[in-house]
């Protein structure tokens, strides 16, 4: 499993949101492809970044910003964030990034999810956002009646190989990560699962990896990483 810090964007700065609220964002860095550098620096193998703006405008409003992260280092890159069209995954993955992260539009257009995945393969994620196991969507703003075990399960079917489950009462809140909900998810599935929300220092890592789920492939941190309530190197050394 592997540790992967997430870099969050609104108004072309690197923030961290409480449960995804906008009006709870506070600025860690103006310099995102900087702060990128930084992790990188720090032995990060793989980067999570979000277009906040575009998961609530619906559209990607950060393309120049995510080139310039992407053209900083020389490891693999993630986007999601308003990435609501086939246009919009081509113009991510265009610019450089490594995987495209499809978030709303795997629940409110099933059917493209199929043709996605048998289109760009390994290159195509969905990210499933949940709140007591139902699915959020809209940058986490409207809740569905889905829970997020169904939506995996029809994700996977389609053929899509990886998963970015967040539980987002727990994003950004350092409560500790939900590992009965990620192991839910990653027995509902034979694709790979990345945890994300909540985790706070190498203990969660550590709770991840004792659910023996050999299709729980990373983790994503992010506040935890900016308040300096743990580093990078531990996290590595307890998913090691």
């Amino acid at each position: 499993m592997i540790v992967i810090p997430a870099i969050d964007l609104k108004d072309g700065k690197c923030v961290r949101l409480k449960q995804g609220r906008a009006d709870q964002s506070t600025v860690y860095s103006e310099d995102p492809a900087e702060m990128a550098r930084r992790w990188a620096g720090e032995g990060a193998v793989f980067l999570h970044v979000v277009d906040l703006d575009g998961a609530f405008g619906g559209e990607p409003a950060h393309p120049v910003v995510i080139a310039e992260i992407v053209a900083a280092v020389e490891i693999p890159v993630e986007v999601g964030g308003g990435l609501r069209t086939d246009e919009h995954v081509e113009s991510v993955l265009d610019c450089g990034v490594t995987r495209a992260i499809v978030g709303t539009r795997a629940l409110e257009d099933p059917g493209c999810i199929a043709s996605l995945a048998e289109r760009f393969g390994e290159r195509l994620a969905v990210g499933i956002d949940a709140r007591n196991g139902v699915v959020q969507t809209r940058g986490w703003v409207e809740t569905t009646e889905v829970s997020a075990v169904e939506l995996a399960t029809r994700t996977a079917a389609a053929g899509v190989a990886t998963i970015i489950y967040t539980d987002t009462a727990r994003d950004g809140m350092l409560t500790g990560a939900n590992a009965g909900a990620v192991g839910e998810v990653c027995d509902a599935v034979a694709c790979d699962v990345i945890a994300a929300g909540g985790i706070t220092n190498a203990d969660d890592i550590k709770a991840l990896l004792a659910l023996g789920k050999k299709n729980l492939a990373g983790a994503i941190v992010g506040k935890a990483l900016y308040e300096g309530s743990t580093t990078l190197k531990d996290l590595h050394a307890a998913a090691s």
